[in-house]
């Protein structure tokens, strides 16, 4: 009988919280739906690098590229919901999927869980360093000339709708030619294969820094701290009402047991804070650190998707 008691203690006594190893006991896989050197996977794997600090396991980045975001997205949102799974997700599939697409495999808003908000950049504006065309004024005026002739790259629903607002706007008609990956846009631009690429400011920044590329405009209301004598859109096109950034986001399968969401929301709460993360996104790329509660990111996320969705409507985007 006194053998009986013992045991009972010490299972019991295993079973407690006390003795309970803290969730997560495995990796998290985190999945990155562009390319491998896209802004998303260079914020991905920042922030993944330092949440294992606080979670005690590796956030393992694999890139899902494909469909504009969408491969990748719909990977997680068909994840078991038990937070092992993640999205690093952006403005592309999160807010403007179902304005782009006639069949999206998935429901933004059904389907996924915020975490948290992860960072903001602006886009840049950009032509081969050899382009004639030295101001946005003279692009314009260009394409004005000669409809379709002036050729534009994009990888995602941000570049895209970026580009094709930026041309309503403006009242041309500009040659859309998608890629795969922004690298392999960015790589056709500096060849002048490809005229213009409206990208993250991450993306652009290196070629522009090493006299590769030509900055014309930024798509924000404020000038980049990176590039403080390029002029935004609205002063160089005389376009006061042009505005668009692109934004990062972690998110999970929408059924995530909230004491997981919270840690991970913990998780880069501290990642955002670290000094070498800040300074790399925000002084080397030009982004702003965003960190959030869940429920910040997610009415964020809402008043964003009606955004998009009107500025898709408004450039004349009809979905594929």
């Amino acid at each position: 009988m006194h053998r009986r008691v013992l045991l009972a203690t010490a299972t019991s006594a295993l079973a407690s919280p006390a003795f309970a190893q803290e969730w997560p006991t495995a990796p998290i896989r985190g999945i990155v739906p562009f390319a491998a050197g896209s802004a998303t996977d260079i914020v991905a794997r920042l922030f993944a690098e330092r949440m294992r600090e606080t979670l005690g396991q590796p956030v393992v980045v694999e890139n899902r590229a494909g469909a504009s975001g969408l491969i990748g997205a719909e990977a997680v949102a068909r994840s078991v919901p038990d937070g092992t799974t993640i999205l690093f997700g952006t403005n592309s599939t999160n807010a403007a999927a179902n304005a782009l697409f006639r069949r999206v495999p998935f429901d933004m808003e059904r389907d996924f869980a915020a975490v948290s908000l992860l960072a903001s950049v602006p886009l840049l504006i950009a032509v081969p360093a050899n382009s004639p065309h030295r101001t946005l004024n003279d692009l314009l005026a260009a394409a004005r000339v000669r409809p379709e002739a002036i050729s534009y790259a994009s990888t995602s629903a941000s570049q895209r709708v970026a580009t094709e607002m930026l041309a309503s706007m403006a009242g041309v008609r500009m040659l859309h030619v998608p890629y795969r990956s922004s690298p392999l846009a960015t790589q056709d631009l500096v060849s002048g294969r490809v005229d213009v690429f409206v990208a993250d400011q991450a993306v652009i920044l290196p070629s522009a820094q090493n006299g590769q590329l030509r900055v014309l405009a930024v798509t924000t209301r404020t000038r980049s701290a990176q590039l403080p004598d390029v002029p935004t859109v609205a002063e160089a096109g005389n376009l006061p009402d042009y505005e668009l950034f692109a934004w990062f986001v972690m998110v999970v399968p929408a059924a995530t047991p909230a004491p997981q969401i919270r840690r991970l929301n913990a998780a880069v709460q501290r990642a955002a804070a670290n000094p070498e993360l800040r300074q790399r996104l925000e002084e080397t790329l030009g982004m702003a650190v965003t960190p959030s509660s869940p429920e910040e990111a997610s009415a964020f996320i809402r008043a964003e998707t009606m955004k998009w969705t009107n500025a898709i409507r408004a450039a004349g985007i009809e979905p594929e």
